[in-house]
């Protein structure tokens, strides 16, 4: 038997679009993510429209089953949303699912679209999802080699999705888990930018589900962002393991002075570290190149205290306003920066209950744009948005 032993996702506007018409939802053993299609915010209500539909809780039956009831009734629902609003007139929406049978050891996924679900096994990336677009149609069928289909100018348009036509034929498929398995469900706005090489390398290599969701979306901005991005991720693990904790490491602010890493601290290390290094100097009698490397490292050492303290103090002084993993504007306090295995330069202090993309341009732009500021001009901003907003 398995169990969800961690899970994390996010979702973002990427660097090329002024709204997110992504939409998911997550509720273990449920996992589901959308992509909306259409004007006028058309899009947003599609995907938000499928994701919804999965907010129930499971009948009995196999999960094959109830994944196609599912989409076929959140289908016939946005058609209907379509019909009877001219607005919203050719609407629509990808969407994959999956079910987590822990008990029979195996996950339930049902999709429509050009959305991907992944499974990573002992370091293998395979794609469980078919896209339901033009391109991948002609590789399938020898018209485009695999290299043409990754960057085919039409492999944006989709052949089947929620919402266009009053039915539609979702692709349903049970796989196996086991112990280890890290199930990935995104948006192509993710897979347009990496490639399967790569998405394989940040999920294997980070610390936790939330680092890796991170390093994903991160990525896929960094590669330009060209659509909205929408990773979520889950581990699976023998449910008689013990449970471990997926914490990101953090080594600035209040967590770190919990940890013992305090300036006091970090120099009394380095002077015990000094002093042992000098007695195990004189008890081996080195000669005196010796001396020399044991003054150097006792100066680097010195060194490192000092800017280990700098870099603490510093960071304590320094705040930035963000977006949290729930879109809504976040209040930070430390450099808005991520180094490699998980470490952030940063800690969240407040969350409003204002969503970033409900901002106007140029307040949204100083919400986004991560500027340090002082903790009272951060907190100055917060509240103006807030007053603005009617809070």
């Amino acid at each position: 038997m398995l169990r969800i032993d961690d899970q994390a996702f996010r979702s973002d506007t990427g660097r090329q679009r002024n709204a997110n018409e992504d939409s998911f939802f997550v509720r273990a053993p449920i996992f589901v993510v959308a992509d909306g299609m259409g004007g006028a915010q058309a899009g947003e209500v599609a995907s938000k429209a499928a994701a919804d539909a999965f907010d129930i809780d499971l009948p009995d039956g196999s999960p094959e089953r109830v994944l196609r009831e599912t989409i076929v009734t959140a289908n016939r629902d946005i058609h209907e949303l379509a019909r009877n609003d001219p607005s919203r007139a050719g609407m629509g929406t990808t969407l994959t699912a999956a079910i987590v049978n822990a008990q029979a050891e195996e996950g339930a996924i049902g999709h429509v679209g050009d959305s991907r679900a992944y499974r990573l096994r002992a370091g293998n990336l395979e794609q469980l999802t078919r896209d339901h677009s033009l391109v991948e149609e002609m590789r399938r069928k020898g018209q485009l080699t695999d290299a043409q289909a990754e960057d085919h100018p039409q492999r944006s348009i989709i052949t089947r999705a929620l919402g266009p036509e009053p039915e539609v034929e979702p692709d349903v498929q049970t796989v196996p888990a086991a112990p280890g398995d890290v199930f990935l469900i995104c948006s192509d706005g993710l897979t347009t930018m990496l490639g399967e090489e790569q998405i394989a390398k940040l999920l294997a290599g980070a610390t936790s589900m939330g680092a890796a969701v991170r390093a994903l979306v991160d990525e896929a901005n960094r590669a330009g962002g060209r659509d909205n991005i929408t990773a979520l991720a889950f581990r699976l693990e023998d449910a008689a393991a013990p449970k471990q904790s997926h914490e990101d490491a953090t080594l600035i602010g209040s967590t770190a002075a919990e940890a013992g890493l305090t300036a006091t601290e970090v120099r009394r290390r380095a002077a015990a570290a000094a002093a042992r290094e000098r007695r195990e100097q004189h008890a081996a009698r080195q000669p005196r190149r010796g001396l020399r490397r044991a003054a150097m490292a006792l100066a680097v050492l010195v060194v490192l205290a000092a800017l280990a303290f700098g870099a603490w103090y510093g960071n304590r002084q320094v705040w930035f306003l963000g977006t949290d993993e729930s879109g809504r504007v976040a209040l930070y306090r430390g450099l808005p920066y991520e180094l490699p295995f998980g470490v952030n330069l940063y800690e969240e202090r407040y969350a409003s209950p204002i969503q970033t993309e409900s901002l106007p341009t140029r307040r949204r732009e100083a919400t986004t744009g991560h500027d340090l500021r002082s903790r009272d001009d951060a907190v100055s901003l917060v509240e103006d948005i807030e007053r603005a907003a009617g809070l």
